[in-house]
């Protein structure tokens, strides 16, 4: 658990970018569920997303597999989003219900730390794979750090500057929790 840190917020605020930088200087992250989906559904010609409800279903199994895979590891991990951004998804369409909810929770754990991408204007842009207005992603980056305090994390908002500044500020968060 200690080890599995994740970045969430709504889209366009520079989770994947600093992702790969973290990267770059080597460090591992856990690719977002969702982008992933999405790119293969345009490979096939299809709509971006199916019905929100089969969309976040197809995301926390997608995401349960891949904290499964890495469940046992030693090093540190940065998630693109996780299961509880999933669990998110279904609970706004009311199709997960309390114990279901409590359980995925208290099986998949995360570090208490959870580093918040909020969107960032000067860098936002719509494509394929993101079509949220900067309002609604705006709206979904608050109820995110709501969601992720309501279930015991801690919210850390990224500031918005370089990428370097940025990944130097999670690095040095991550040592001064320990």
């Amino acid at each position: 658990m200690q080890n599995k840190f994740v970045f969430t917020g709504g889209p366009c605020g520079g989770k994947t970018t600093t992702l790969e930088e973290l990267k770059r200087v080597g460090y591992c992250f856990v690719s977002e569920t969702a982008r992933e989906i999405i790119q293969e559904r345009l490979s096939k010609g299809l709509s971006p997303r199916p019905k929100l409800e089969e969309f976040a279903n197809e995301c926390l199994k997608l995401d349960i597999q891949k904290y499964d895979k890495y469940a046992k590891s030693s090093t540190t991990l940065f998630f693109d989003r996780s299961i509880l951004d999933s669990l998110y998804m279904l609970n706004n369409e009311a199709k997960i219900n309390a114990s279901e909810l409590k359980s995925h929770i208290e099986q998949y754990e995360y570090n208490p730390i959870v580093f918040v991408f909020s969107p960032w204007q000067e860098i936002y842009v719509t494509d394929s794979e993101r079509d949220q207005t900067f309002e609604e992603s705006q709206k979904v980056s608050s109820d995110l750090i709501k969601w992720y305090s309501t279930h015991g994390y801690k919210t850390i908002e990224v500031p918005k500057t370089s990428v370097k500044n940025r990944v130097e500020f999670i690095l040095k968060t991550i040592k001064n929790a320990v």
